[in-house]
């Protein structure tokens, strides 16, 4: 059986999980948590960057990122299920990238937070990255992606849902205040798509 290490509150991770629910494939894989910081945890020896999440297949091989991941299962499940073919394939990657950033950005903002000595605490770096998460948050709201339709949501809109999910988590929604559209939108994924829930990190994660 192959094993996705990842923890309950990544919002890459969660991405695979729910990209393994929409295709199937959830009883499939065996979802073990990896501790990033541990250096006894066999992860750095999975992916050389200590990162999650990584798919260990079952011939030992191992992939990453979480990109990377999304694209085999889409290719395991037979193709253009998470990506269409043609010229529209590039935008669900570009609208993806996008959402991943918001993640990226979010993350560099908690690390700052959690990591450093209060008196070694950079506010222009957590402004930076939040600028970053604004940005993007606003171009969702002004051009947003299209409603799930019947279960099957591509990979930018799994990515955005669990950006948006990792908002919620991390800075208590804040984020809703100010992009309504987005709101609706997200709200519209989680009853379109069950396993939305099933994926949240668990309390205190």
């Amino acid at each position: 059986m192959q094993t996705l290490r990842s923890s309950s509150a990544s919002p890459f991770g969660r991405k695979i999980k729910l990209a393994l629910y929409v295709l199937g494939f959830a009883d499939k894989v065996n979802v073990e948590v990896a501790q990033t910081l541990d250096p006894n945890d066999t992860l750095r020896q999975q992916n050389p960057l200590g990162k999650i999440p990584c798919l260990v297949l079952e011939d030992g091989n191992v992939l990453y990122d979480s990109r990377v991941i999304t694209e085999y299962l889409d290719y395991t499940a037979g193709g253009e299920k998470l990506f269409p073919a043609g010229a529209e394939r590039f935008e669900i990657l570009t609208k993806q990238a996008l959402a991943d950033g918001i993640c990226d950005a979010a993350i560099q903002i908690v690390y700052e937070s959690r990591m450093r000595p209060e008196e070694k605490k950079h506010q222009d770096w957590v402004d930076y990255q939040q600028a970053k998460v604004d940005r993007a948050l606003t171009a969702f709201e002004n051009n947003p992606l299209p409603k799930v339709q019947h279960n099957s949501p591509d990979a930018a809109q799994i990515a955005l849902a669990c950006a948006l999910g990792y908002l919620d988590l991390r800075f208590a929604g804040e984020w809703r205040k100010s992009y309504p559209t987005l709101v609706a939108w997200l709200d519209d994924f989680a009853s379109s798509v069950p396993s939305f829930d099933k994926t949240k990190a668990e309390p205190g994660a």
